[in-house]
């Protein structure tokens, strides 16, 4: 294509669109105050309409009548439609008070008459398909400047019928002539002054036999709507025309609803092919009778474009070389027949001057255009909806067009399975169209060499295979509507800019697709069955950090489907841990907490001595145990000592010398583990029965009770017993200072006793030892005199 053809391509566009957006905002400004009160089988005009209505749509009702009170309070109203009703009489002074009023559609009623009075706003008048006699034109609508669209209708023309608005430049005028009276041997004249377009509408059942001399001055186009012709009468369509089409400002002629033979319709074409008619469209054509051959002279033609579109053909067997030879020959750069019964189309015999041909939803085979060397400058050539199937013999049609740069072969049935090697495409294709047909992974090996714009949505594709061609051109690539299960890589579309993958298959799409196409600046790839996993979350911080305007459809349709408790969750809002997706991470991180932790045990073992502790600790609950299932009998003769003493073997002397001596002196009974301890028992429960059967235990404290370990014990048994009973049998007495820093970490005990209880200290000077004794003695005074009431235990 053309630098000029895309210039003129991209400015139609903005224009279309500025055009658009302008309609929408006016229509949404518009239906906030719209009232449709269509087919609903109104017989009049309701009164409870909302004054500040704009836009009234009462069509298709039963309303026979108008009055100035039905409508007179909605003084905003803009457009009003009434066609399609019963109303036979108005008087336009009932719109005097509707000052806004710039639209009015009365088409389709029953009116004879109407009393004029001017409504300077109007844009749109519409007074067609009634049942007027003579053209309703009033003086009053000289006054009408602003009008710009008028429907007429009336069963008799005169000349001068529309004189009162000759000075109006209007855009469209539509004139009904559906019930027009023929006269006899008689020619009318009709004078339309000004208008862009005009449309007349004939009967759709009688054959054509209007014979009026229309005139109009700067006519661009017209449009014939209801034409019956046959053999006989084709020529007074042609008489018809010679005054219409004599202007050489006419460039578009439309026919609507055609039924004519062959032979008529080949002298219409005759008739207009040296006349100034640049575009000629053919709606609704009906060809009855038969189709024989019929001589066409190709003269010098001022045509640009024909468009045929749905054409019946009532004739079963006929000369398809004589049909199509007609169309194949003609010299005009556009063609356009679709929606029609026609077969195949026959290659020109010369090089033909068409660039634009467009066969859409005709019956055409692969065998269309096979070998046609003539079609040299075609540009654009349109075969959708055919009954196309083999990808390679469309290739391979291509290779004599050496200008064709656009090719639709949409909504067909195309395969390519591959066996033919290359395809011979002609290398001027440029833009590309196979959508919906029931091609697969294949046809990458089957594409034209420069293509830029790839159109393969509603297709069979699973994946794109690695080894292809490469497509170094291609900018544009549409893959909707498939099954692919990634993204696709830019290693063989270096240059693509647009992709187009919504509505696939893609569950977990690779996140390196933005690092491999740099040069992406539209994707559209919602839609999609999206698993929300760890996988995705690549994809997902990579589509989020690139703008809205390149992510089309971001973020709402970019959703979730499995699993089901994120289903229906938009990719944006889908959050994950870095540490559950990561598996290394996670093992890392339990083993070091593993580590972490029997770290931590190991020195809390080492520092506090806990196998010890524990030890202890099970063989106290052990000897406990044994001691709960003793008979109480037993129990009771329990209490056999008034005092427990623990020592080092290195203070023995102390003890048993000083010590005991003194206590025992006092009545006080005294267990000594090496008098008191019963043979064959362990020593850890010989130390809890002693501690258990007496009432105090003693503890002489000194640097060789710390280094002793049996000591710190019956200290631990002691203390741990204290807790257990809730009394208070702990008596320390301390031999000898023990420094804080001596007393090893592991007997935290011993630190916590010396630190909470008081001590007795073992006086150096003998002077104060009078009251060391003295306290001791008090320590168990009081308790052998309960010990006495409670327990009969002589003291």
């Amino acid at each position: 294509m053309t630098e000029d053809k895309e210039s003129v391509i991209r400015i139609f566009n903005f224009v279309y669109i500025l055009t658009l957006v302008g309609t929408i905002i006016q229509f949404s400004e518009e239906s906030k105050f719209a009232v449709d009160m269509s087919k609903i089988g109104l017989t009049r005009v309701p009164k409870d309409l909302p004054p500040e209505t704009k836009v009234l749509d009462m069509s298709q009702n039963n309303i026979s009548e108008l009055h100035i009170s039905d409508i007179s309070f909605l003084s905003g109203l803009k457009v009003l439609r009434l066609s399609h009703n019963r109303i036979w009489c108005l008087d336009f002074s009932i719109f005097k008070f509707n000052q806004d009023l710039e639209y009015l559609d009365l088409s389709h009623n029953q009116l004879q008459k109407i009393s004029c009075h001017p409504i300077m706003s109007l844009k749109h008048l519409d007074l067609s398909f009634n049942d007027f006699e003579v053209l309703p034109i009033c003086k009053e609508f000289g006054n009408l400047t602003q009008l710009d669209f008028l429907g007429l209708s009336a069963t008799k023309l005169q000349q001068l019928d529309l004189l009162p608005i000759a000075h109006l430049h209007l855009s469209y005028i539509l004139l009904d002539l559906e019930g027009y009276y023929v006269k006899e041997n008689g020619t009318e004249s009709l004078q339309i002054l000004n208008t862009k377009t005009l449309h007349l509408v004939f009967h759709p059942n009688s054959l054509f036999s209007v014979q009026v001399n229309i005139s109009v001055n700067s006519l661009g186009c017209l449009q014939l709507t209801n034409i019956k012709l046959n053999d006989d009468n084709c020529e007074v369509l042609i008489k018809f025309l010679l005054e219409l089409i004599r202007e050489p400002t006419l460039l578009n002629f439309t026919l609507n609803h055609v039924e004519t033979t062959w032979k008529c319709l080949v002298r219409v074409f005759q008739f207009l092919w040296p006349k100034s008619v640049e575009y000629l469209n053919i709606y609704n054509l009906t060809i009855v009778k038969s189709i024989d051959k019929e001589d066409f002279t190709y003269s010098e033609t001022a045509l640009k474009a024909l468009k045929i579109e749905h054409i019946t053909n009532r004739v079963f067997i006929f000369s398809q070389q004589a049909l199509y030879t007609v169309f194949s020959e003609m010299n005009i750069m556009m063609l356009t027949i679709s929606d029609t019964p026609f077969i195949h189309m026959v290659c020109p015999q010369a090089p033909s001057t068409f660039k634009f041909l467009n066969f859409t939803q005709n019956v055409f085979t692969d065998s269309i255009f096979q070998n046609c060397s003539t079609l040299v400058r075609l540009e654009i050539l349109i075969l959708q909806k055919n009954e196309l199937k083999d990808l390679f013999k469309i290739g391979f049609m291509t290779k004599n067009m050496p200008s064709l740069e656009i090719l639709d072969v949409s909504c067909n049935s195309l395969e390519y399975d591959g066996h033919d090697g290359n395809c011979p495409w002609v290398g001027s294709i440029v833009v590309l169209n196979l959508s919906s047909n029931i091609l697969t992974d294949s046809v990458f090996r089957c594409l034209p060499p420069r293509v830029k714009v790839l159109d393969l949505h509603n297709n069979r594709i699973r994946s794109i295979p690695k080894q292809i061609m490469k497509l170094e051109s291609l900018q544009e690539l549409n893959l909707a509507f498939n099954s692919l299960t990634d993204l696709p890589g830019c290693g063989t579309f270096s240059r693509l800019s647009v992709l187009i993958i919504d509505y696939n298959s893609i569950s977990n799409p690779s996140a390196d697709f933005s690092q491999s196409c740099q040069n992406i600046r539209s994707i559209k790839a919602g839609n999609n069955p999206f698993q929300c996993t760890c996988e995705l979350r690549e994809f997902i911080r990579s589509i989020g950090q690139v703008s809205s305007d390149v992510v089309e459809g971001w973020p709402d349709s970019y959703k979730c489907d499995y699993p089901e408790s994120y289903k229906g969750t938009q990719l944006k809002d889908f959050h994950v841990s870095q540490l559950s997706c990561n598996t290394a991470l996670l093992i890392v991180t339990i083993v070091v907490t593993v580590l972490v932790l029997a770290v931590t045990v190991t020195i809390l073992c080492i520092y506090l001595d806990l196998p010890w502790y524990l030890r202890m600790v099970c063989q106290w609950t052990q000897t406990r145990r044994r001691t709960r299932n003793v008979p109480l009998e037993e129990l009771q003769r329990t209490l056999q000592f008034h005092a427990f003493i623990s020592y080092s073997e290195h203070d023995s002397a102390w003890v048993k010398n000083e010590l005991v001596p003194c206590l025992e002196k006092e009545d006080i009974r005294i267990c000594l583990h090496e008098r008191n301890f019963v043979a064959g028992k362990s020593i850890v429960e010989n130390i809890i029965n002693c501690i258990e059967k007496s009432y105090k235990s003693i503890f002489v404290l000194s640097p060789n009770f710390v280094q002793s370990e049996w000591c710190h014990y019956e200290l631990y048994f002691a203390h741990h017993n204290l807790f257990h009973e809730g009394s208070n049998n702990l008596i320390l007495i301390l031999l000898e200072p023990i420094p804080q820093n001596s007393i090893p970490s592991k007997y935290h005990k011993l630190r916590a006793l010396m630190t909470q209880r008081t001590y007795l200290e073992w006086p150096k000077e003998k002077s104060k030892r009078g009251l060391f004794w003295a306290n001791i003695r008090a320590a168990f005074n009081m308790k052998l005199a309960l010990v006495t009431e409670n327990n009969d235990v002589k003291t």
